[in-house]
């Protein structure tokens, strides 16, 4: 059985969680939220954990309900959520099913089409940036590398990991912000 090392979540899995959300909810701010979220979710219930699944997909598991929630929230507050009660027979619990929902993972030919546009938006700031950078950024961020194998490579020290993809993001959303969402 595999233990939990809440110790390490943040430095282990805090960018493969960001990754995850934030290409399901599109908003840097929202994304952190729903991270720190699970994070403390999953502290607060680590007592529930079997090993039954390795650790970064039993805190995916709890991100899931934490994103699902989050669109549940919105979509109630904007009045498209209304939930109803349909009984089987009269002796049976009732289902609850949720209608007129607006389904976050639900994809339109539009959507399709945007999200390709913002794909090559994306590559084309990525060939922007310094190009050391730019590897190390698609090695940790996009094809999820390990922290030390990257460090190990570059010759660096994890600190020095972060920094670069700090400022590859920042750059990356300032090259974004000028190019494809004006």
């Amino acid at each position: 059985m595999e233990l939990l090392n809440p110790d390490q979540w943040v430095e282990n899995y805090a960018d493969y969680l960001y990754n995850y959300t934030i290409v399901r909810v599109n908003d840097h701010i929202v994304a952190q939220d729903l991270i720190s979220e699970t994070f403390l979710a999953g502290l607060k219930s680590k007592k529930n954990f079997k090993g039954e699944a390795s650790e970064r997909t039993w805190l995916i598991s709890i991100l899931k309900r934490k994103i699902i929630d989050y669109y549940r929230k919105i979509n109630s507050k904007k009045g498209k959520a209304e939930v109803h009660i349909s009984y089987r027979n009269e002796d049976a619990e009732g289902d609850w099913l949720e209608e007129n929902a607006a389904d976050p993972f639900d994809k339109t030919a539009e959507d399709k089409m945007e999200n390709e546009e913002l794909g090559l938006a994306i590559l084309e700031c990525l060939d922007k940036l310094p190009k050391k950078q730019a590897t190390i950024f698609k090695k940790k961020t996009i094809e999820n590398f390990d922290t030390e194998a990257i460090c190990k490579e570059y010759n660096i020290t994890p600190s020095n990991l972060w920094v670069i993809i700090h400022r590859a993001r920042k750059s990356m959303v300032e090259c974004l912000e000028k190019n494809w969402f004006n």
